[in-house]
């Protein structure tokens, strides 16, 4: 038998009419609803968000581009004109970009509550990095197959360091991270 409602007991939600008994789960229906759009793959879109508003607040123009690959969001932003607009935001050796990065992680983080492996570029430099990087390797694996002594790269971040090791891998060859903090690098050998 089911209960009957009278016209003051009646609650709107949208265009529709809901029996009070029902109002409660309508709400926890859309709240539910509205926390899997926040909590799914929506890290680019609050990613960009971020990081159009801080191009708006260093007056700075860029076309940001979103893509998903695997698991892993990539986010890449070019000047406008294709100059070197943005390259203050890069920095020298890549630095004030990894900085960047870190702080596009904290804010998806804070917004969605879930931790991320984004990956930002800008003006394409990370995929200039990782030709640079990649010759780097085959230069060591040549050289420690000549010689069968192990070659200490420069200091790198994790992220190039990983690049490094997968390539070295490919090659047949070993590879190791050692040193602390900045000092961290990536030594080659052949066992």
């Amino acid at each position: 038998m089911s209960e009957q409602t009278t016209p003051d007991e009646v609650v709107e939600h949208g265009n529709e009419t809901v029996d009070p008994n029902e109002a409660s789960v309508v709400a926890n229906q859309a709240e539910t609803e509205h926390d899997d759009a926040a909590t799914g793959n929506d890290e680019g879109d609050v990613a960009a968000d971020y990081l159009e508003e801080l191009l708006d607040i260093v007056d700075l123009d860029g076309d940001i581009d979103i893509e998903i690959r695997g698991e892993r969001t990539f986010i890449s932003i070019q000047a406008e004109d294709g100059g070197e607009e943005l390259q203050d935001l890069v920095g020298s050796r890549g630095e004030v970009l990894d900085a960047l990065q870190e702080l596009t992680r904290l804010a998806v983080l804070a917004s969605t509550g879930e931790r991320t492996r984004l990956v930002l570029d800008i003006n394409g430099h990370r995929s200039a990095r990782n030709e640079e990087l990649r010759r780097l390797a085959e230069e060591a694996v040549t050289k420690v197959k000549d010689t069968g002594e192990a070659v200490h790269l420069e200091p790198m971040s994790a992220y190039e360091r990983k690049i490094v090791h997968d390539f070295v891998a490919e090659a047949g060859l070993v590879s190791e991270s050692e040193g602390e903090a900045k000092r961290r690098h990536v030594v080659v050998s052949a066992e």
